[in-house]
C-alpha cells in the first residue's frame, strides 16, 4: 500500500491515474492529490483494447463499482464517480458496445448486404443511409458480396451473429436460392430488399421503375428515329435483366418494330464487358443504330468503343443507359440516362427498416416504388436535319 506524503496514512490512499507520466495518487482521508517524484512509472504498453476489468485493478475496486459508475448509477459517491471517469481516459477505455446493448436487447445496428461497391448507384445509396442511420440513432455495418451468392449468404449470416436489429439487402446477381432470407425471417429479424429483390418471399421491398425506365429509354431512340436498336443486358436468369427486357420489348412492340433475337445481348455486367458488347453489335451483318445498355457506364464503355471507330454519335449509332451519376453528364457526348435516383431508394428502405424494427411485433410488407425521370442528352438527341419519329407512328421496312 502506498502511504500518504501529507498526513502519512496508508488507509485512505488509492491511485487516481497518471500526470505527465507518472502515477498519481488521492487520500480520501485528506483530501490530496500527489505523485511520487523519484518513480516514472508510465502507462503500460497494451496489446489490447482496456476492459473494466483493467480500469478496476488500475483503482484498487471492484470491476462491478467500475460499471456503476461509468453508468450513472446513483449510489455511487461523487468522488468514486469522478476517480472511475478519469481513470477511464487515461486509460483509453471505451465501453463495449455490444456487450451494452445485447443486455438491452437491442443495438442499434442495421445491417446492409450489397452486390457490388463499385456501382455508383450502391455508393450513393449508401451515403443516404448512414445519413440516415446517424440522424435516427443508428449504425449500419455494410458487406460486400462481390456478387456472389455464397459470399452474400456467408455476409447475412455475419451480420446476425453481431445481432443487428434488421438487414437491408440487395441480391448478387448469382443468387437464385432464397433459403438464407427465409431463415432471417424465421429469426423474426426485420429484413427489407432494394433495388435487386426477391420477390419469392414477401417481405418489404423498395423498388425503382424498372419496366418504365427501360420503356422510356428505348421509345425515345425509336422516336429519334432509331429502327435497328440493340440491348445490353446482365445474365439471363437474373431478374432485373427479364424486367427491362420486358420494357425493351413493349416499347418495341408499341412502334410494331419487329423483335430481333440477335440485337438481345447478354453479358455478365462487369466492367468493360461494354466493349465486348459493342464488338459483338457492331460485327453483325445489320448493326444497331442505337443501343440500349440496362448500366450506364457499360453503354459509355460502348461509346468509347465506337469513338475509336470514327463512329458519329448519335447520328449513326445513339446510346441510353439506366442510371446516372457524374460521368454520364460529362462524358463527350453526354449520356441520356433513366435516373433511378439512388439517394431516394436508400433513404426509402433504411426508413422502412427502421419502422418495421420499431414496430417488430406488426411487421409492414410494403413495396415503395421511387419514380425515376428520363435524361435526354447529346448522345441520342437528334442533330438538326435529322427527322426523328412522331409520338404514335409506326414502323414499316
Amino acid at each position: 500500500m502506498q502511504r500518504c506524503i501529507k498526513c502519512n496514512s496508508v488507509d485512505g490512499v488509492i491511485k487516481s491515474g497518471f500526470l505527465r507520466g507518472k502515477q498519481r495518487f488521492f487520500c480520501k482521508l485528506c483530501d490530496f492529490y500527489f505523485i511520487l517524484e523519484n518513480e516514472n512509472t508510465r502507462l503500460p504498453q497494451k496489446t489490447n483494447q482496456t476492459t473494466i476489468l483493467d480500469v478496476a485493478k488500475h483503482l484498487g475496486i471492484a470491476a462491478s463499482t467500475v460499471s456503476r459508475a461509468l453508468n450513472g448509477k446513483s449510489d455511487i459517491s461523487p468522488f468514486t464517480r469522478k476517480a472511475v471517469q478519469q481513470a477511464a481516459i487515461d486509460l483509453d477505455y471505451k465501453p463495449n458496445l455490444l456487450a451494452q446493448s445485447l443486455n438491452k436487447g437491442k443495438t442499434n445496428t442495421i445491417g446492409v448486404v450489397i452486390p457490388n461497391v463499385e456501382l455508383p448507384f450502391f455508393a450513393t445509396a449508401l451515403a443516404s443511409m448512414q445519413q440516415v442511420a446517424i440522424n435516427t440513432g443508428y449504425r449500419i455495418m455494410v458487406c460486400h458480396s462481390s456478387e456472389c451468392e455464397a459470399i452474400e449468404k456467408l455476409n447475412i449470416e455475419t451480420l446476425i451473429s453481431c445481432r443487428v436489429d434488421g438487414l437491408l439487402v440487395s441480391h448478387s446477381k448469382e443468387t437464385t436460392s432464397f433459403e438464407h432470407i427465409k431463415r432471417v425471417i424465421a429469426k423474426n429479424i426485420p429484413i427489407v430488399h432494394f433495388d435487386r429483390v426477391c420477390n419469392e418471399i414477401t417481405t418489404p421491398k423498395v423498388i425503382h421503375e424498372d419496366f418504365k425506365g427501360s420503356f422510356e429509354l428505348v421509345e425515345h431512340l425509336i422516336l429519334q428515329g432509331c429502327k435497328k436498336i440493340g440491348v445490353m443486358l446482365g445474365p439471363e436468369k437474373f431478374y432485373i435483366s427479364q424486367i427491362r427486357l420486358e420494357g425493351y420489348k413493349a416499347a418495341l412492340q408499341k412502334y410494331n418494330i419487329p423483335i430481333i433475337e440477335e440485337y438481345i445481348y447478354y453479358s455478365d455486367m462487369n466492367k468493360y464487358d461494354g466493349a465486348k458488347a459493342f464488338e459483338y453489335f457492331i460485327n453483325l451483318p445489320a448493326p444497331p443504330d442505337g443501343v440500349f445498355s440496362i448500366l450506364s457506364r457499360n453503354a459509355i464503355e460502348m461509346m468509347v468503343e465506337a469513338k475509336k471507330r470514327h463512329i458519329k454519335i448519335p447520328e449513326e449509332m445513339a446510346f441510353v443507359g439506366f442510371g446516372d451519376d457524374t460521368l454520364c453528364e460529362l462524358f463527350e457526348p453526354s449520356l441520356t440516362v433513366f435516373n433511378h435516383f439512388p439517394s431516394k431508394v436508400g433513404e426509402a428502405a433504411i426508413n422502412l427498416l427502421i419502422e418495421n424494427i420499431k414496430n417488430k411485433n406488426s411487421l409492414i410488407p410494403a413495396v415503395l416504388s421511387i419514380q425515376g425521370e428520363l435524361i435526354i442528352r447529346d448522345s441520342s438527341r437528334v442533330k438538326t436535319g435529322v427527322n426523328s419519329w412522331s409520338v404514335g407512328q409506326k414502323f414499316t421496312e
